[in-house]
């Protein structure tokens, strides 16, 4: 069975989750960035690889948050299974210009509103996953953003 790493692109106000969805190159579905690793390239890499050519956005990796999900791809032969390994990705820049801007459009929802954009069940799963994993993704988030604060502080 083949296997794909992925983002889940995301930003957050108060304690609101928001998910980033791009359209699928065949369908036009809305999903989440993913795609093989390239030789040598760690998942953390691959998943922020995925993000910018994708959906055009720049951001960091709650690694200790990955879900992997079984999904159904479209082929030339019709369908196959692959797991594909999601981590969030906290966007910190969008683009507009990105390597795949011309064949994807882009599609911010709220985690609670997300079921909505898409009904298919394996990304339903993904859905749930995240969003018992909110307390975790906030956490880390926060955390990471104030360390990021502080390093840019000037020091006295």
């Amino acid at each position: 069975m083949e296997h794909r790493i992925g983002a889940i692109p995301f930003d957050i106000k108060n304690d609101r989750i928001a998910l980033l969805f791009v359209t699928s190159q065949g369908r036009g579905r809305w999903i989440w960035p993913k795609g093989k690793l390239k030789k040598g390239e760690s998942h953390k890499q691959g998943c922020k690889r995925e993000a910018f050519e994708e959906a055009g956005v720049k951001g960091f990796v709650i690694e200790d948050a990955p879900l992997t999900n079984l999904i159904t791809k479209s082929t030339k032969d019709g369908t196959a299974d692959v797991a594909v390994t999601y981590y969030p990705l906290y966007v910190e820049e969008q683009f507009d210009k990105w390597p795949e801007e011309k064949t994807r459009q882009r599609h911010w929802a709220l985690l609670e509103d997300a079921p909505r954009v898409t009904d298919r069940q394996d990304f339903l799963r993904v859905i749930n996953q995240l969003t018992a994993l909110k307390p975790l993704i906030l956490q880390r988030s926060k955390q990471k953003i104030k360390k990021q604060q502080e390093k840019q502080k000037p020091a006295l």
